[in-house]
């Protein structure tokens, strides 16, 4: 007892006696690792010391509670029940995967409820999986000190521990089979994960909900409720901004039907959404359907009247490209100075504190949402066309060919819809095609609309 109250204190002791299987069986007497497994205090205080770090990719300093919103909800897979996110899916208990395209408050939700658990959670991106689920664990656990893996299965097999991994649509197969294989072999244990819609073997153990667009209230209600976390230097705050929001409302779903459907399909996406306040809160109209290319527009002005040039929209969005490539997310300011520092003042990038291997704090730079990311990376393709063939099946490309949908000449539209075709034609996977095929077609019939 002596030992378990000092172990949060002391790496010597985590390291030595508690994650040592032979320490832990011969000075245990052999009733130590059962009793750490079965005794739920035990098993909090045996991860205590490595909350911060499981929590890391969650990034909860920086979570906003004004901006999350409450009111999201699912359908149940199964029963085909209409439920509230936070009455489906009230905290970790069982295995659940939650389903919903991009923009949609997946990550939003699943911060929330790390923030809030009693529990113990690990919180994983997808992509950290990629030599397995228990190996990513490991790592949290400051990886050279933990010398028993199967003691940590015990554990998570016990449900010592929550797991969330989110993202599972940003990984390649080979990643999604070994989460799939780990959440099936531990069926007992309480498992979140994340993804967009796509064509995959989901574990068959597992509950799925799917996440649905705001219908009419809810945006107005999203939109209003965004007033709380404006830049403090927003041209419309308070009343100005709320008379901002319906008036806008009122203008968009007010549209003819043609343009109606595609219109409600944008203002029904809260990261959209998020993207339309900062712009009425600037005193702006947005325009649904370029709302990246407007807010990257917004922020070039204010870079070019502060330094003078241009922003070098080029050779970051190289950068950004490559970052995708390499799979990573963060950057620092050495490079970009000037220019972080301005997609920051316009809410598109956020810092986040991250630790080394050396245990030294640093501070990077990450993207508030793909999307933004995403417009970025959108510009490096468009520079070099072939790079839209390259990357038909990088999953972590998903989101640029629904964002090319939007922004090509209508003509370079459709071949990259034909090519996109085929592709699905070949690998069976239509989810991207499809996808682009329905943004194609509203943006059709947008046109039709107004010949």
């Amino acid at each position: 007892m002596a030992l378990v109250f000092l172990y949060p204190r002391f790496p010597k002791i985590q390291g030595f006696f508690f994650w040592n299987p032979w320490m832990r069986r011969f000075f245990g007497a052999g009733y130590v690792g059962p009793v750490l497994v079965f005794v739920p205090f035990l098993r909090k205080k045996l991860f205590e010391p490595f909350r911060d770090s499981l929590l890391a990719d969650a990034d909860l300093s920086s979570f906003n509670d004004q901006a999350y919103f409450p009111s999201l909800k699912v359908i149940s897979s199964g029963k085909g029940e209409l439920k509230p996110l936070p009455v489906a899916i009230p905290q970790f208990k069982g295995q659940i995967i939650l389903e919903g395209g991009s923009g949609l408050g997946k990550t939003m939700f699943l911060r929330h409820l790390c923030k809030e658990s009693k529990q113990i959670v690990v919180y994983l991106l997808a992509r950290r999986c990629q030599d397995g689920v228990i190996e990513a664990i490991q790592k949290k656990l400051h990886g050279e000190e933990i010398k028993d893996p199967n003691f940590l299965r015990h554990l998570i097999y016990s449900g010592a521990v929550a797991i969330c991994i989110d993202g599972l649509n940003e990984v390649n197969a080979d990643t999604r089979a070994k989460i799939v294989e780990f959440a099936e072999n531990y069926f007992k244990g309480d498992i979140i994960l994340s993804t967009q819609p796509m064509d995959w073997r989901s574990p068959t153990t597992a509950q799925k909900y799917v996440m649905q667009p705001l219908d009419r209230d809810q945006i107005q209600a999203f939109l209003l409720s965004r007033v709380a976390t404006l830049p403090h230097n927003s041209k419309l705050t308070g009343k100005d901004y709320e008379k901002a929001c319906i008036q806008y409302l009122a203008d968009m779903l007010g549209q003819p039907k043609p343009e109606l459907e595609a219109m409600q399909r944008i203002l029904s996406n809260p990261m959209d959404l998020s993207m339309i306040a900062l712009m009425l809160a600037a005193g702006e109209w947005p325009h649904p359907f370029g709302l990246q290319k407007q807010l990257y527009g917004l922020m070039a002005k204010v870079y070019e009247e502060q330094h003078l040039c241009p922003f070098p929209l080029e050779a970051f969005s190289e950068v950004v490209y490559q970052m995708r490539l390499n799979d990573k997310a963060g950057m620092t300011e050495e490079e970009f100075r000037d220019e972080i520092s301005c997609l920051a003042q316009h809410r598109m990038m956020v810092p986040r504190e991250v630790t080394n291997g050396n245990g030294e704090a640093k501070q990077k730079w990450y993207f508030r949402h793909d999307k933004i990311a995403e417009f970025f990376i959108l510009q490096a393709l468009i520079s070099h066309p072939d790079r839209q063939k390259q990357h038909l099946s990088d999953p972590r490309f998903r989101g640029v060919y629904f964002m090319l949908a939007s922004f090509l000449d209508l003509e370079d539209a459709k071949c990259l819809r034909e090519l996109l075709i085929q592709h699905a034609a070949d690998t069976k996977d239509h989810t991207v095609s499809d996808e682009v095929i329905q943004l194609l077609r509203e943006r059709e019939g947008a046109i039709a609309g107004h010949p």
